[in-house]
């Protein structure tokens, strides 16, 4: 009896110390599965909030993947990041990618994913006042580089409004990441700014939000992803899986209101009050700001070469299928 009831103890034990073991294998397995894509972005906004959706609902995660997320100032510099491998994917505008075609490297840059459809910049004054696009004429404003995204929609935008560039102070010599300090210190009478930095200045009374450049310049792709050429062709698999999951973040920002997806993204923006970042959403929302799916249509892409080509920054037109790679379907 007593013989038997070790027996019986034993064999409990064995079983649940070869469950114990099981269980840690496929634990250490699953965790090993997943795949870290090094991303580099060209700002921390806002304007992204689909992506950090994804992100933090765990909806790459569902996918496999574990996202890198580093902050690379200038689109230039996102693409250089990409082309010497600091990082494997670029979010920035798609202009960077273009050039570097034109530069006539082998192994270039294709935009797989779009995230943005409009400038998400908005217009900031020292003052608050009733806007026109007449404000503008003879003043000064702060664009950042005239090459880059923001820079360009922005002279769509006057473009489409009957004004010429030769009628505005048009001032591209601050970087990028410089506008908001070079405002506040007292150059410019206008800034265009991203949130959450417009939102930021209007609440340290330091200027007044008056419209959002987006709703006068034209849809293209603003922002997207974009990878090597070569990386595209050896993981297709794992970049459906990427976009599937950027899909269900745009799904989440469009069907649920401001202040649900601001609760959501309020990691990624810890010195920002969930109340502000609400608003800030809802600022994006009535501008249009993003795609509802991060397929890009030709058309959509020949917009931005036309603006390109606009602007004399290339000289001759890419064509959208040596461009695009849509890794949504």
């Amino acid at each position: 009896m007593k013989r038997n009831f070790l027996y019986v103890i034993t064999s409990c034990l064995l079983i649940i110390v070869i469950g114990l073991l099981i269980g840690l294998f496929f634990s250490k397995k699953d965790k090993t599965e997943n795949t870290t894509l090094k991303i580099s972005e060209v700002t921390h906004s806002i304007f992204y909030t689909p992506f950090y959706v994804a992100m933090e609902n765990g909806y790459f995660q569902d996918e496999d993947l574990n996202i890198d997320l580093m902050l690379v100032s200038g689109s230039d510099n996102v693409a250089a990041s990409v082309l010497s491998n600091d990082s494997v994917i670029g979010l920035a505008g798609p202009e960077s990618a273009v050039y570097v075609y034109l530069g006539g490297e082998k192994d270039y840059l294709q935009v797989f994913a779009g995230l943005t459809k409009r400038d998400g910049q908005f217009i900031l004054s020292r003052q608050n006042e009733e806007f026109t696009w007449q404000n503008l004429v003879g003043k000064e404003i702060l664009i950042g580089r005239k090459t880059g995204m923001p820079g360009l929609s922005f002279l769509r935008a006057l473009k489409n409004e009957g004004i010429r560039e030769s009628d505005v102070k048009i001032n591209d010599s601050i970087e990028f990441a410089e506008l908001s300090g070079a405002f506040i210190g007292g150059d410019g009478d206008y800034v265009n700014l991203f949130e959450p930095l417009a939102s930021k200045l209007v609440s340290n009374n330091e200027g007044y939000i008056l419209t959002s450049v987006g709703l006068y310049s034209d849809a293209f792709p603003y922002t997207a992803f974009y990878a090597r050429k070569s990386f595209i062709e050896e993981n297709n698999a794992l970049l459906k899986k990427f976009t599937n999951a950027l899909k269900r973040g745009i799904d989440f920002t469009f069907q649920n209101d401001s202040e649900t997806v601001a609760n959501v993204i309020q990691n990624q923006f810890n010195d920002t009050t969930t109340e502000d970042l609400a608003q800030m959403i809802t600022n994006y929302k009535e501008a249009d700001a993003w795609l509802t799916s991060p397929y890009i249509e030709e058309q959509f892409y020949n917009t931005l070469i036309d603006l390109l080509q606009e602007n004399n920054l290339i000289t001759k037109p890419v064509n959208y299928q040596d461009m695009v790679i849509n890794m949504y379907e």
